[in-house]
């Protein structure tokens, strides 16, 4: 696993026997996506990071600052190795804790927020419920999230809107923007 594009185009990243990390097809696709949204690359947030792929590869895009949020400890060492392999450790933070907790305790807005939950997990419409409905998010806000194609996401949530579907084999990837404006 690699990071595809940007200043730290071609790094790999290391990942953890029994973790799927997000494919490199699948965050090539999410980032030509974004690509066509006016995306503002200031504060990221990735949620259920995992090796913190999806992150990195928004700082090498450009992003000014990541957040990541991880509850297993032996992934959130892997983040932060990734994050010093990249170079990019002064300009991102790992919080080693759930998603639920990570939304009652950060206060930042963010301009975008990935979520890839564990596959199939049925909580993820739950969480984007929680996450539309929080201080995390404002009307630039972008969410962009993963998920099992079998996972029956709505078109709308707390005012945002799903604008793009996009469906890579086994993975299904939801975006949505505040009143779908993007």
């Amino acid at each position: 696993m690699r990071v595809i594009a940007g200043e730290a185009k071609g790094l790999s990243l290391k990942a953890v026997k029994g973790l799927r990390p997000t494919s490199e097809r699948v965050r090539a696709a999410v980032f030509s996506a974004l690509a066509s949204l006016p995306t503002d690359w200031s504060r990221v947030l990735d949620l259920y990071a995992g090796t913190g792929a999806m992150g990195i590869e928004a700082l090498s895009r450009g992003a000014d600052w990541a957040d990541f949020v991880e509850q297993n400890p032996r992934f959130c060492a892997i983040i932060k190795e990734n994050l010093s392999r990249t170079g990019f450790g002064e300009r991102a933070k790992v919080y080693c804790l759930e998603v639920k907790k990570a939304l009652s305790i950060l206060k930042q807005k963010y301009s975008l927020i990935f979520l890839d939950p564990p596959y199939d997990d049925p909580s993820l419409p739950s969480i984007l419920n929680a996450l539309t409905l929080s201080e995390l998010v404002g009307p630039e806000t972008i969410i962009v999230a993963e998920h099992s194609p079998r996972l029956g996401l709505e078109s709308l949530y707390g005012g945002f809107e799903l604008i793009k579907d996009l469906r890579h084999g086994d993975a299904a990837v939801s975006i949505f923007c505040f009143g779908g404006e993007n």
